[in-house]
């Protein structure tokens, strides 16, 4: 019987130990921190091979906030969105297509081409074919326009790059580049006038200054050195840029880096991309070269002479600059904070003027992700 006994007992002390080890073992590893892949903090530039590769980063290495993504596609989808990107340092974040809209379709970039041009015109300058100081009429001829003569060469190429070239914006057409459309209202850099017709004469005095067909000196110059694709198509009197939203966002990735693509200079002249992407006159503090700008104490917007007091746009970052295209294409770049927003698709639907109403409205569902 004592045999017995003593057996048990140490069935008993063998089982509660290897009970115990087992516990603590649970315990330990329940203690075990999960595993954080490190934020990645250098710029990626995605290959300028037509391939999709692209490196991605989860919102939840980000620790960013998945909760509230819902929301954000819904309002997107709401509003007649077709294409909408987040990079942070490059790398896809959120890539998101609505309705029948794909990875690979081309959509309009409308008013949002023209800060293409506008560093295409800095390249121009930096290899010496024009000067922005130039008059007009040195790369147009005289008679480009149904000024007098003294009138038409006091406009110059800045003029054209920063809406203040003085043409008659009340005329019925302001997209119209014809001789008759073209005429006198106020002296060069007295006043600031979204009109359209002297941004697209800069084609031609791009064209005209290196000799070569526009959309081939772009192509040369920035498309096929960042990989972008798509193409500039005359529509009427404008020259209007297709691509897929992500060529949009390499674009953004280049203005990120000044100019720079992954060591390789695009735009290597640094007082032109300072000037094109601060405030370029006083009439307009939150207009660059064509560049839309945050964070300025004042703005005017296309359609109108009013100047409204405070930031473009309140709930984005003070130091934002973008390019904003009609029925909202958006090209957001946030220098702070290393990230590129795309959005390509209708208009919006938003009845206040853009772009204080659907940008706004976007920025305050953005935050609610980033922050």
């Amino acid at each position: 019987m004592t045999l017995k006994f003593s057996h048990h007992i140490g069935l008993l002390i063998i089982s509660s130990l290897l009970f115990a080890c087992s516990s603590d073992t649970t315990s330990e590893k329940s203690e075990i921190p999960e595993v954080v892949e490190p934020i990645p903090l250098e710029t990626y530039f995605p290959p300028i091979s037509r391939t999709n590769e692209w490196e991605t980063v989860s919102m939840k290495t980000l620790s960013w906030n998945e909760d509230q993504l819902a929301n954000l596609y819904d309002y997107l989808e709401d509003h007649n969105t077709d294409a909408f990107i987040i990079l942070k340092n490059g790398r896809i974040v959120i890539e998101k297509y609505f309705g029948d809209f794909k990875l690979a379709d081309n959509h309009a970039w409308n008013s949002a081409g023209k800060n293409l041009t506008a560093m295409l015109t800095g390249i121009a300058q930096q290899e010496e074919y024009l000067s922005i100081t130039d008059t007009t009429s040195n790369y147009l001829g005289e008679g480009w326009s149904s000024m007098p003569i003294n009138q038409e060469l006091a406009i110059t190429i800045e003029n054209q790059l920063t809406m203040t070239t003085g043409l008659d914006y009340m005329i019925d057409d302001t997209f119209c580049t014809d001789l008759e459309c073209l005429t006198y209202l106020n002296d060069p850099s007295t006043s600031w006038y979204y009109h359209n017709a002297p941004y697209t004469l800069l084609d031609d005095v791009i064209a005209n200054a290196v000799n070569t067909d526009f959309n081939s000196y772009f192509s040369e110059k920035i498309k096929d050195p960042i990989g972008m694709q798509g193409t500039f198509i005359e529509i009427g009197y404008n020259n209007v840029y297709f691509s897929t939203a992500r060529s949009m966002a390499r674009f953004g990735i280049l203005n990120l880096n000044q100019g720079n693509w992954d060591g390789s200079p695009i735009l290597s002249d640094t007082t032109y991309f300072n000037s094109m992407t601060n405030s370029s006159q006083n009439l307009n503090p939150s207009y660059g070269y064509l560049y839309w700008l945050n964070g300025k104490n004042s703005y005017k917007l296309p359609g109108t002479d009013e100047i409204f007091t405070g930031s473009l746009i309140p709930n984005a970052p003070d130091d934002m600059i973008a390019a904003l295209g009609k029925n909202d294409q958006k090209l957001y770049m946030v220098p702070s904070m290393n990230l590129v927003i795309v959005r390509m698709g209708s208009a919006s639907g938003n009845k206040l003027l853009s772009p204080s109403g659907f940008d706004n409205e976007i920025w305050g569902l953005i935050n609610e992700i980033i922050q």
